[in-house]
């Protein structure tokens, strides 16, 4: 990969960091080959299941029982937690893993932080009692300032300073987390927002005058695996909702046509996410944070999408007093926001031709549409996926893809 950027590299290499041993937290190498996501990452992202799953469980309590406005606010606020406390860990790790024992169980305390905001998202959710939730968002992103601090003290000019903002920015944000939901409970959204978009800044912000050295294959492949996960979660969601509604009610005849079209949805949204290598498009700070930050709806429609085959589901058997076109929006509008931002993200930068360049949004708009097709809304929607990925498989080995012109590097975000 091409990069005009200042890139500190770590003499020892990747051969040194031997797991375990104890050694400084200098950054490491942008050129390092075969990097890969280790064992830790992996049980870190593992983890990040609970706290997708409840999210997703309050959704489908809020839209059952006709509190849609608020199962969806619910939703963002706590979904932009989790999101946000795995994006810097995750961007952290990129650049400054180090393996050794205080990172591990640094590490490991901030799986502590998301095992406590997994808990405390049925109260924030039904009552508006963040407090276990803030607790536990908490000790996740002070965990990370004690690693941003370790880099500051091992890191020298430039990166020392990069690291410092990183430390002071985020425990800043945190006294304002704190601040605001733990006195006062749930918060107006509009100083949610305000906080949101501060947490967001300090990357920014951060980096602007030395960019940290995150590895643009590590990145995407630790993207695509939350991708997995979240994905995977809307699986196991369904699949549980289909077979107590089965073992209750046995109404398989409504509920086959509902499991088929989430299983189309989900697979052509695997298949469409992972049908382009998006590592050579981040060739900047500028291209990897608008990419980065736009998988925040990325990661929630694909969530979203096991909820409202839920929601699906309960109207099927008659437990949710919501019309079929409302069940029905709960799957179509996620997965079409899904199709619409891959498509934005990176599946444009691959396209070539106007064919290859309308497939994925002229099919959210048809997914969109679906929600009006009655009954079997979802199995339409689902054919519509399985149908794009046909088209796109087609149109690319008809007139074939490039590498996206990477565009111009730049060491500011």
């Amino acid at each position: 990969m091409v990069s005009s950027m200042t890139e500190p590299t770590n003499p020892a290499g990747p051969v040194a960091r031997t797991s375990g041993a104890l050694r400084r937290m200098t950054a490491r190498s942008r050129d390092e080959e075969h990097r890969a996501s280790t064992p830790l990452e992996l049980f870190f992202d593992l983890c990040f299941v609970v706290a997708v799953a409840q999210a997703g469980v309050r959704l489908v309590h809020a839209a059952v029982e006709g509190h849609p406005g608020h199962g969806v606010t619910g939703y963002l606020l706590v979904f932009f937690a989790i999101w946000w406390a795995w994006v810097n860990f995750s961007w952290f790790a990129s650049a400054y893993d180090t393996d050794d024992v205080p990172y591990r169980i640094t590490t490991l305390v901030q799986i502590v932080g998301v095992l406590m905001l997994a808990a405390g998202v049925p109260r924030a959710f039904d009552s508006g009692d963040f407090r276990l939730a803030v607790c536990g968002y908490a000790v996740m992103r002070l965990a990370l300032v004690t690693q941003w601090l370790r880099a500051a003290r091992a890191e020298t000019g430039a990166a020392r300073g990069t690291a410092l903002r990183y430390a002071f920015g985020v425990t800043l944000c945190q006294v304002g987390w704190m601040t605001l939901l733990l006195p006062h409970g749930a918060p107006p959204v509009w100083a949610f927002v305000l906080l949101a978009v501060a947490e967001m800044s300090v990357p920014v912000l951060a980096e602007r005058a030395a960019p940290t050295t995150w590895h643009p294959h590590h990145i995407a492949e630790r993207y695509g695996l939350f991708t997995i996960i979240v994905l995977g979660e809307s699986v196991s969601s369904a699949t549980i909702a289909v077979q107590s509604a089965a073992d209750e009610h046995d109404a398989l005849g409504e509920l086959l046509p509902i499991a088929v079209g989430g299983l189309l949805i989900v697979f052509a949204a695997w298949w469409i996410y992972f049908a382009v290598p998006i590592h050579d498009h981040l060739v900047s700070n500028r291209q990897a944070f608008l990419w980065g930050y736009g998988h925040f709806a990325v990661f929630g429609s694909a969530a979203a999408i096991g909820a409202g085959m839920e929601i699906a589901v309960e109207q099927a058997v008659g437990k949710a007093e919501i019309s079929t076109r409302v069940a029905a929006a709960w799957v179509t509008v996620p997965a079409a926001v899904f199709l619409i931002t891959v498509w934005l993200l990176h599946s444009r930068h691959y396209k070539r031709g106007l064919a290859q360049q309308l497939t994925l949004p002229v099919s959210g708009v048809v997914v969109l549409a679906c929600t009006f097709t009655g009954s079997h809304a979802v199995l339409w929607a689902g054919v519509v996926c399985a149908v794009t990925v046909a088209v796109a498989v087609t149109l690319q080995a008809r007139g074939g893809q490039t590498a996206p012109v990477a565009p111009r590097s730049s060491p500011t975000a």
